[in-house]
């Protein structure tokens, strides 16, 4: 990867989208957002992100049928796609792994600690069959 890390944060609440982008921009990110399925189609079309922060609950396509989309896709079932939710149910993390996401991180964010959590998120991806423990407890 040349180049600070490329970011796609897909969510529909712009709340979120503005905080996530500002603490990732200072830890050294890249970082493009979408509200929507198609938004972020859109976007991965143009320039290829390294990592996705995807909203599982959205309107129209959810996050779920859209990271089944991309890691069905050649062109871009190797970008490493991140369940980012507020779901915080015991099983979710596993439930949500088992339907193709590379890793998951919870929502409200931790402010001093999200980028390195992003951070891991990509480690984790490099070395294939590893997920680092990314969630917040």
């Amino acid at each position: 990867m040349s180049g600070p890390p490329a970011i796609l944060v897909v969510d529909d609440n712009a709340i979120n989208v503005d905080l996530v982008s500002f603490v990732l921009d200072l830890g050294g990110f890249v970082v493009r957002s979408a509200a929507d399925g198609p938004a972020a189609m859109a976007l991965i079309e143009h320039q290829r992100p390294d990592l996705i922060l995807m909203d599982i609950q959205m309107p129209g396509i959810d996050g779920v049928q859209l990271t089944r989309q991309l890691k069905a896709d050649p062109r871009t079932q190797q970008i490493v796609i991140v369940a980012f939710t507020a779901y915080a149910m015991k099983d979710d993390r596993a439930k949500l792994l088992a339907t193709g996401f590379d890793d998951y991180l919870s929502k409200p964010i931790d402010v001093a600690t999200f980028a390195d959590q992003v951070r891991g998120c990509l480690s984790g991806a490099q070395r294939p069959g590893t997920h680092p423990p990314a969630t917040r407890g």
